[in-house]
């Protein structure tokens, strides 16, 4: 059972990583938070894998201070922000049905709710 639960945290780990670095890529994907997910189901299957995660020259930075403090960084909150807020605008592009818009706005708002209510990261 152990080598189960294993194989299926590394397996999700592989995942969210994947996600992340697609998300790194293409600007209305996150990143940050696939990789958190990642590096908490690494630290349940590899620590090789997370050790690599958390201590990535990029990609560690802010996953160590969401694991510390909850912090997001204010740059991260902008860029979050008007990549949710450019969504919206491509989606009134597509001419898309305005409950998609309203709905779509809603969880944008939820979001940027969370994001502006989160501690920012302490100078380094």
């Amino acid at each position: 059972m152990n080598s189960v639960r294993h194989g299926m945290w590394l397996a999700i780990g592989l995942v969210f990583t994947g996600f992340g670095l697609v998300g790194a890529v293409l600007p209305i994907i996150p990143t940050v938070p696939f990789l958190i997910v990642a590096a908490f189901a690494f630290s349940r299957s590899s620590k090789r894998f997370h050790n690599w995660l958390v201590n990535h020259r990029i990609f560690g930075p802010p996953i160590r201070d969401w694991q510390e403090s909850g912090a997001i960084s204010r740059r991260t909150k902008w860029i979050a922000t008007l990549t949710m807020s450019a969504g919206i605008g491509v989606s009134f592009l597509a001419q898309l049905s305005w409950i998609i818009i309203i709905i779509q706005s809603v969880a944008i708002g939820v979001a940027c709710l969370f994001i502006w209510t989160r501690p920012d990261t302490k100078p380094r």
